[in-house]
């Protein structure tokens, strides 16, 4: 333990309240051992099989795995819960004295910090956001009190639906010397960097999160709080020991493991939500539409009960916010389906429902998803050529992420990859089955390769001086002439760059050579992925010539 860990280990141990620091936590046979048995006889199930009979894992590993790679933080600073309920309220079972502590709220916020303090005893002391619900750091740090032991900041806001200034949470971070919680439940929405970034820099900060938004899990209650590994382990301590049921964390485990589905659904709900908020804001009886970056719009009317009643008449429900601090007038309306969405702006314009029909994206173009399942991995990846976003890449190695990124940003098309793999062992099968199933990808999304480039080339990129050369006119032929000098880079095997490329040539059926040279490891590879970036992006780059491949020969 550094001397910083240990440091920040004994700041949280002071926050927290005697009799936890003092507790001695409930442990099971199983917690003991540690070791696979063949028969349990210590927990009195009943042994018969019947796939329920048996006490979940109190600690969720393999959930917490998937989560660790998906989120980019370690599993142990992962608590789960069952919903976010529970780590609300063990924030204030941790770190506040019963009728000797106070909370501060900036509101309009979520309901349930209020609730879970009131049943702890914890007095509430209720911050207002800015008349437009943006946060003023100040004004909250100017009411903190000498018991006040925990801020909590809802970002995305509940119900206002919009981000709190990312400085304005900085400074209260930078300034206040109790636990800030940060509830990130509708982060997957907004497009911006989580703060469990910072729970290494800032140990008092928890990062709540849920599987219910964006991640469609409501029905399995799992919540998350992403925090410093003391205050982790504390919680797991004090929380019912089997919180998370068997069929729950099976499921949850089921649906993660191929999450491009969620990133599609969360890329629609954004555009639906800007199509949402546009209709009712030409609405007459619309005042305001308040900006969001949640899945759902706080709009106020000028007849929020009769707005109200007409869509529950025609069998919709949403949610009345007036009576919330600042939301007079204002009803919370979720963003549904595309058909969803229509009810109700139809409903709201006393249009009938023909009237407001699906706007209809454009074709499915050079696009293509591979799912890849082995023993050891399982391997999501899509990718677009003709169109770029910011690459999603999760494979659980970092300096490979960071790799992966560079395919899409610098070779101008989407690509998300998410990865689990049997990383304990080694990273031999998670790199190589990427690069099989990326290759794949890239095939079909080329199809007939009608009109395209075919050949890539790259100069020399920083002082890597990294070449990439392509040809992806069927034939297979790979050359690596790049020399390393350490085993590792980052946290990948040396040797595994060559067989990633190897492998990816061989499954997008193309000649590909590669060299580089240089002094420092780290960036010969970034150059080698960079390289191969630009020329694939040449590559499959569409030509005046039409619907051939360009050849020597004539056209294949």
């Amino acid at each position: 333990m550094t001397r910083e860990t240990s440091s920040a280990s004994e700041g949280i141990k002071s926050l927290l309240r005697e009799n936890i620091r003092n507790i001695v936590p409930y442990s099971t046979a199983r917690d003991d051992c540690k070791a696979r048995m063949d028969i349990y006889l210590d927990a009195n199930e009943n042994p018969y099989p019947n796939g329920v009979n048996r006490y979940p894992s109190p600690h969720q590993p393999g959930l917490k795995s998937k989560l660790s790679v998906i989120r980019k933080i370690p599993a142990g600073n992962i608590f789960v819960g069952n919903g976010s309920d529970e780590p609300i309220d063990l924030v204030f079972r941790l770190f506040c004295p019963p009728g000797k502590s106070s909370m501060i709220q900036a509101v309009p916020t979520y309901g349930m910090y209020s609730v879970a303090a009131a049943i702890n005893d914890v007095r509430v002391i209720n911050v207002p956001l800015n008349p437009d619900f943006t946060l003023d750091a100040g004004l909250l740090l100017s009411k903190v009190e000498e018991d006040t032991r925990v801020i909590f900041l809802c970002s995305p806001n509940n119900p206002s639906g919009n981000l709190l200034d990312r400085g304005e949470i900085l400074s209260i971070l930078d300034n206040f010397s109790g636990i800030t919680v940060v509830d990130e439940a509708y982060i997957d929405f907004a497009g911006s960097d989580s703060f469990a970034a910072l729970i290494e820099k800032y140990p008092r900060l928890i990062v709540l999160q849920t599987m219910s938004k964006a991640w469609g899990m409501a029905g399995l209650r799992i919540g998350l709080a992403i925090a410093d590994k003391l205050t982790v382990s504390v919680m797991s301590g004090v929380k019912y020991p089997y919180n998370v049921s068997v069929l729950n964390q099976a499921r949850a485990e089921e649906l993660l493991e191929n999450p491009l589905a969620m990133y599609d659904r969360v890329r629609e709900i954004r555009k639906e939500r800007s199509r949402l908020a546009s209709a009712l804001s030409c609405l007459d009886r619309v005042v305001t539409v308040y900006p969001s970056d949640a899945n759902f719009l706080l709009v106020k009317f000028r007849d929020k009960d009769r707005a109200f009643d007409e869509l529950f008449g025609a069998g919709i429900i949403v949610r009345d916010r007036s009576s919330a601090y600042g939301c007079g007038d204002c009803l919370r309306i979720t963003v549904g389906t595309p058909e969803e969405n229509d009810r109700v702006i139809s409903v709201l314009s006393g249009q009938e429902h023909t009237g407001f029909a699906v706007q209809k994206g454009p074709g499915k173009g050079r696009t293509a998803s591979c799912f890849r399942k082995t023993g050891e991995t399982a391997v999501s990846v899509r990718v677009d050529l003709d169109n770029f976003r910011k690459p999603e890449i999760a494979t659980g190695l970092h300096f490979f992420n960071h790799m992966l990124e560079q395919i899409g940003f610098h070779g101008g098309i989407a690509l998300d990859i998410v990865c689990f793999g049997d990383l304990a062992v080694d990273d031999h099968h998670s790199i190589e089955d990427v690069a099989i199933a990326l290759g794949d990808c890239l095939k079909e999304a080329l199809g007939d390769k009608a009109g395209i480039g075919r050949y890539g080339f790259c100069l020399p990129m920083d002082e890597a001086e990294a070449f990439v050369l392509m040809d992806l006119g069927g034939r297979i032929d790979f050359r690596w002439e790049v020399p390393l000098h350490g085993q590792t880079v980052g946290d990948v095997s040396s040797q595994m760059f060559s067989h990633f490329f190897k492998s990816l040539s061989e499954h997008l059926n193309c000649n590909l050579h590669v060299r580089a040279a240089g002094d420092n490891d780290h960036h010969i590879i970034e150059g080698v992925f960079k390289a191969f970036a630009r020329a694939l992006g040449q590559a499959v780059s569409r030509t005046p010539s039409g619907n051939v491949i360009p050849s020597s020969k004539g056209w294949l």
